[in-house]
């Protein structure tokens, strides 16, 4: 299952450049806990919650994630994207390698179970992008409010906004680079007038 980089946009979302105006054409951006005016949960579907990863059991971290998602026509959910991380031993920055991708792959193995309907009035239901706030109880017993407040996002469409354009100043500066690379390729190289000409050295 593919999950998208910290802070990256899903595909859903880039709408192949043309912006996050043309984006909300195509796709409701939606706060946790707002997608009620158009979905419900699924006939006999659950909210599962993701299990605590094994290989970081005894570490007994605390552990929070804001997880991106897409709710797509039929009920399904894809486009998985790790928004936000906290950690109770490091705070924001990973504290092994692979820490935080085996979180999220945790958050969207749980996330991929969820399944949505269209509530009865709704005809043609729009594909919802939102955020589930996921919390991972380490050894020490904490109230999880206090962990999930470490993860929560305020204003979805905000951070949407602000890392597609981040995105997009990256992908110009790259194409900028690339360009003015051919251009100095294509440039000739032309030896100065001072400087000699070598002959090749005679033959014995």
């Amino acid at each position: 299952m593919d999950i998208a980089r910290k802070l990256a946009i899903p595909a859903l979302l880039l709408c192949s450049g043309a912006g996050l105006a043309h984006a909300q054409e195509n796709v409701r951006i939606v706060n946790e806990g707002g997608i009620g005016d158009q979905w419900l949960l699924a006939e006999g579907a659950q909210l599962l919650a993701p299990g605590y990863p094994e290989q970081f059991v005894e570490r007994g971290d605390n552990v929070c994630l804001a997880m991106g998602y897409a709710i797509k026509p039929d009920g399904s959910t894809s486009d998985f994207s790790l928004l936000k991380s906290w950690t109770s031993s490091t705070g924001n920055a990973e504290p092994v390698t692979g820490f935080w991708e085996t979180f999220a792959q945790a958050g969207a193995n749980a996330l991929s179970q969820w399944r949505f309907q269209p509530r009865p009035e709704v005809d043609a239901p729009i594909p919802t992008y939102t955020v589930a706030t996921l919390i991972f109880t380490g050894g020490t017993p904490v109230d999880a409010d206090s962990i999930r407040e470490h993860c929560r996002v305020e204003d979805l469409a905000a951070l949407v906004a602000q890392n597609n354009a981040e995105q997009q100043s990256r992908y110009r500066s790259v194409e900028q680079r690339d360009r003015e690379s051919m251009m100095y390729r294509a440039t000739p190289q032309r030896e100065s007038a001072d400087t000699p000409v070598r002959s090749a050295p005679p033959q014995p």
